[in-house]
């Protein structure tokens, strides 16, 4: 007696089948997810250092524009909550001292509360100047 089976459609999927595919889909959402939040950390700290450099070199040709520089160190802070520290100092001084100008050195150190603390960032730059025009603070 042969008893005949009968054929076997493919009409769907197996549950292993389906269990296999959705853990595939959860992990690459996952995956997704997570560069995407790692994308936003970045872009805030990136936006940070973008409005921070803005800042210092609005403070750094703010102090080079003055006419009377003064050899010293001030600070001020902001309404935006970023701290300025301009520092003015002679250098190369032997190598000037026969000149009617004087080297000096300009340096701004910006600080601010970002996303992960405390951020600073310095600039320094310098300038040529009469010896008469320097002053004292």
């Amino acid at each position: 007696m042969n008893v005949r089976m009968p054929p076997k459609t493919d009409a769907g999927f197996t549950l292993l089948e389906v269990i296999v595919a959705f853990a595939l889909l959860a992990t690459t959402v996952t995956v997704i997810l997570q560069l995407f939040s790692s994308n936003l950390r970045v872009l805030s700290t990136s936006e940070d250092f973008v409005w921070a450099t803005a800042r210092a070199e609005a403070a750094m040709r703010e102090t080079l524009d003055r006419e009377n520089l003064a050899v010293g160190t001030s600070s001020e802070t902001t309404s935006e909550g970023y701290t300025v520290e301009t520092t003015i100092s002679k250098v190369l001084e032997t190598r000037t001292r026969e000149l009617p100008l004087e080297m000096l050195e300009v340096g701004v150190k910006l600080s601010w509360s970002g996303v992960r603390g405390e951020r600073s960032m310095v600039l320094k730059t310098m300038k040529m100047v009469k010896r008469e025009v320097v002053g004292r603070i």
